[in-house]
């Protein structure tokens, strides 16, 4: 807490932004008084999973660019210990795809709240779309020519 205000923090990759994002952005918002949105850096990304397909500096302006955080940061830790010492937040918002692994939070006194994506979209579904579209597409290119279309020889050309 700071000046009496609740601080809510969360964090993500945030990678090819979307309204699942939104929600979770939202929802964190709605918590307390002050949001602070932590932008997980590419070399933090990279020890967990693929890299990134937006780079880091274009994630962040996206962050700074919507409506929802008061503060934006670059996450170079999924261990938050430091932060709550630092940033004194009082709430903690993740995805329940984290289930379990900011439980220790609650220790040092900050409320943890795993937000409920449930089906919908994620980067990770847009990546794989995104990849299927492509192999469709080339698919159909590289193989652009019917297989009924049967070609005459020019009559110059035959021996």
């Amino acid at each position: 807490m700071i000046a009496n205000k609740t601080v809510v923090y969360t964090s993500g990759t945030f990678d090819m932004l979307h309204i699942n994002h939104l929600k979770m952005i939202n929802y964190a918002r709605s918590l307390g008084d002050i949001l602070i949105v932590g932008v997980n850096t590419d070399e933090l990304v990279a020890s967990y999973k693929s890299q990134p397909i937006i780079p880091f500096e274009e994630r962040i302006a996206l962050m700074k660019a919507i409506k929802g955080p008061d503060v934006v940061i670059p996450q170079k830790s999924l261990d938050h210990t430091d932060k709550v010492k630092k940033l004194k937040f009082d709430v903690f918002v993740v995805g329940d795809d984290w289930v379990g692994k900011y439980d220790y939070l609650e220790e040092l006194g900050v409320s943890v709240v795993y937000f409920p994506y449930g089906d919908g979209i994620s980067s990770s579904s847009l990546k794989k779309r995104i990849y299927q579209n492509f192999e469709n597409i080339k698919a159909k290119t590289d193989n652009h020519f019917p297989v009924d279309i049967q070609f005459k020889k020019n009559k110059k050309t035959k021996k």
